[in-house]
């Protein structure tokens, strides 16, 4: 890894925790206006300052987030199908080095789709990015789509998370489940815990911890802080869980005072 790279680790991994929130908020691009997500620049930059890492498109990116903002940027560099598609998850590459390069990311997420009948041409496409990542010090994470009819649980989440890192992940983002830390254990490069749908706070607080118990480094969460029923102090909550290493229910408190205040 060059310095360039690990400058950028820097900016996203926080150094004295060795751990990152990264705000995920790039729903758009298969959901459209998803719920919490319709006004995306009302919804989204009220939680900036809390997150260390923004998870979005280059589109929301240029049109809602002024330049001057100090939060380091991954974009989604993968789509191509919507939710109403036939071939939902089909996905391609959607945005270039170069481009991530103008923009100033620190590096990009490609959903790989391992199972399905299409993951060789999701594969492919993210080791041909993982190649030009790799000239400029870009990172590389691999998002471990779940496509319908296929299980979260650990030998299929443990495949796909390990198939990442074997064709250049620098980052895996997957799912939380049973034996998560079997997960970890086949991954050799660190694994950021998705958010999923919309749970209880308590229950995704609960989740993110024992995520974090069992080997990830944190969490890329989305609908469970954008949808929660108070967005700025469920973001709060998480941020004290990750990098003050308080427990779920202390976590839980400081949500309720915060909503309540």
């Amino acid at each position: 890894m060059d310095w360039g790279m690990k400058n950028r680790f820097s900016k996203i991994i926080r150094p004295e925790t060795g751990r990152t929130l990264m705000l995920a908020v790039d729903h758009g691009y298969f959901l459209g206006p998803t719920t919490g997500l319709e006004n995306w620049a009302g919804a989204v930059k009220p939680l900036i300052p809390y997150c260390d890492t923004l998870f979005a498109t280059r589109g929301m990116i240029r049109a809602c987030i002024d330049p001057n903002t100090n939060v380091p940027i991954m974009l989604r560099a993968s789509g191509g199908t919507s939710i109403v598609g036939k071939e939902f998850l089909h996905e391609g590459i959607t945005c270039s080095i170069e481009d991530m390069l103008r923009m100033n990311a620190v590096g990009f997420g490609y959903s790989i789709t391992v199972g399905m009948e299409w993951e060789r041409d999701t594969i492919l496409d993210f080791a041909k990015l993982v190649d030009q990542a790799e000239r400029y010090g870009l990172i590389a994470m691999a998002v471990t789509a779940v496509g319908k009819g296929l299980g979260k649980d650990a030998r299929y989440l443990a495949l796909a998370s390990r198939m990442a890192a074997e064709h250049g992940a620098h980052i895996v983002k997957t799912y939380y489940c049973e034996d998560f830390e079997k997960v970890v254990e086949a991954c050799p490069v660190p694994i950021v815990m998705a958010g999923g749908k919309k749970i209880p706070e308590l229950d995704a607080l609960k989740m993110a911890h024992d995520a974090l118990q069992k080997g990830a480094i944190g969490v890329d969460m989305g609908r469970n802080i954008f949808q929660s029923k108070d967005p700025v102090a469920m973001i709060q909550a998480v941020r004290a869980l990750i990098h003050d290493n308080i427990k779920p229910k202390e976590a839980y408190e400081l949500f309720k005072k915060k909503a309540k205040g």
